[in-house]
């Protein structure tokens, strides 16, 4: 070794003993001798609020799941000739067909050339030239304004008007979003802050949709359980409500409450009642009301029906009405339409303070715009077809079409999982997904904690290798201890889905019996 290379290793030495007093990572030889860069960025050094986060909706099981797709592709034997995915709530991988006036709309909006083509009705055409005359050099490939395209929001406030009776409805007020998801986080960075006991605490249902224990995490926010009733239909309980922001004022500053109605996982449908409760309740407790509606087109059960939080709280008077703060949210994503893809959503905020407002509008303005193809469909959405045009009758077809099947197959979900010892299933009231509960033996249970699994992961994943069936555990949305259920959707056709509710039933009987 030349005296300038031992200089080179000593200032190497020095430099990594540097580093480690500094608490950073060592540079490392290789075996051919040449130095290597520790990672800047490794599981250490990360965002540690980011490793707090779960989806279980997409977690380990449904990675599994792929895996087997890949597995049965490529021609090794299973029990099962094909993987049947019930773990999300998206209605067209499941089978079900596009609003065909949508498509032809989009499909106008996105090739223009289309406009001279006579196989397309009038009122879409002249549809979509009203959305590319909305849009920056009459394409919708350009950015649009941060809040959105302006005629779009105008048309969401009509809709949300005559939805909700006449209440008086400011396009101001409304924000085209990347889905609703972009909606509720987004929200959430504005009510987040403080350190300790006075940072903020998020009130949400349990069980509930895992984005926002997910979103929590990522921000550092606190969340506040609140239980559902299984015993009473997953219904809410202003005293159960009251028990937690209590107890969660010991340890941190309570700011927000969310509720999903119609409900995910649990598929229940609030009352008018239960609602103006809930509001009393947010008053009371000087609490932003967060109202999950992106379900609100999908009620099924008998009795039941949407209110939506805006509409009641303007009911309750001007001591609510204009007090009370509230956000509220929907998705091209769930109810007939099923658009998932498209990532169309808007929510409407109603008594947000003014300096909060231009705050929101500069946080948007970040991330420039929701896609434009979203916001287009969201417009369709809100302002379908009107009776005396040409495409009012297929769109009222499909439309009925949709949601009478949905009806059928909640029916039938919990029909048939109540046939099964040992699984009990509430109505599905709402929405797209049965959220029953199971009795697993204690050896099952045993099993799984000696592997370091989540019972009801345990069940699952056996289901999965057993009978391709994909589910989701209830731990992944939070459920009382020791009690364990499952999340399915209802989406798959009729055939398929009693194919899949069939096989859940063999499996749970053979399970048991397994294990007791």
């Amino acid at each position: 070794m030349n005296h300038g290379t031992a200089l080179l290793w000593k200032r190497r030495a020095l430099s990594s003993l540097s580093a480690t007093r500094r608490g950073l990572p060592k540079e490392k030889m290789s075996e051919n001798g040449i130095m290597s860069r520790a990672k800047v960025l490794t599981i250490d050094t990360m965002n540690p609020t980011v490793k707090k986060v779960e989806y279980a909706v997409r977690g380990p099981i449904v990675q599994r799941a792929v895996e087997l797709e890949r597995e049965l592709s490529e021609g090794m034997k299973k029990p099962f000739a094909e993987v049947i995915k019930a773990n999300i709530g998206d209605a067209h991988a499941m089978g079900q067909q596009p609003i065909t006036f949508f498509r032809q709309v989009l499909a106008l909006c996105s090739y223009p050339e289309l406009l001279s083509d006579s196989t397309f009705p009038e009122d879409a055409k002249s549809r979509a030239c009203r959305i590319l005359q909305s849009c920056g050099g009459n394409s919708m490939g350009s950015y649009s304004a941060s809040q959105g395209i302006d005629s779009v929001r105008q048309d969401v406030a009509r809709y949300i008007e005559r939805r909700d009776g006449g209440v008086a409805c400011d396009p101001d007020n409304i924000y085209l979003t990347t889905g609703a998801s972009d909606g509720i986080v987004t929200m959430l960075k504005l009510l987040v802050c403080g350190e300790g006991t006075t940072r903020t605490g998020v009130m949400i249902p349990i069980p509930q949709y895992p984005l926002y224990s997910a979103a929590l995490a990522e921000l550092g926010a606190v969340q506040i359980n609140y239980f559902l009733n299984e015993e009473k239909c997953w219904s809410l309980d202003i005293t159960e409500l009251q028990r937690a922001v209590n107890e969660a004022r010991q340890y941190c500053n309570p700011r927000a409450l969310c509720i999903i109605n119609p409900g995910n996982p649990t598929g229940q449908v609030q009352s008018r009642q239960c609602i103006e409760d809930v509001i009393r309740f947010a008053a009371k407790e000087r609490l932003f009301l967060m109202a999950d509606e992106v379900y609100q087109d999908n009620v099924y059960a008998e009795g039941c029906q949407f209110h939506s939080f805006k509409k009641v709280l303007f009911e309750m008077g001007p001591e609510y009405a204009e007090t009370v703060e509230l956000a509220s949210f929907h998705s091209t994503s769930k109810c007939y339409m099923g658009e998932c893809g498209f990532r169309g959503g808007y929510m409407e905020i109603i008594n947000m303070d003014d300096e909060v407002k231009d705050q929101l509008t500069k946080l948007l303005s970040v991330r420039l715009c929701p896609p434009v193809p979203g916001q287009a469909l969201m417009d369709l959405v809100v302002n379908p077809p009107q009776p005396g045009e040409p495409s009012y009758g297929s769109f009222i077809k499909e439309r009925t079409a949709t949601l009478s099947a949905l009806a059928e197959k909640a029916k039938l979900t919990e029909q048939v999982l109540n046939t099964v010892q040992g699984i009990s299933c509430n109505p599905v009231q709402g929405a797209m997904y049965s959220f029953p509960r199971i009795t697993i033996p204690e050896k099952a249970v045993k099993e799984a904690t000696e592997m370091g699994q989540q019972p009801d992961m345990f069940y699952c994943m056996k289901m999965l290798e057993e009978t391709g069936i994909c589910l989701v555990p209830g731990s992944g949305f939070g459920q009382k201890d020791g009690t364990y259920h499952f999340r399915m959707t209802i989406l798959p056709p009729t055939d398929k889905l009693k194919i899949l509710l069939n096989k859940v039933k063999e499996f749970h009987q053979r399970f048991t019996q397994q294990y007791s």
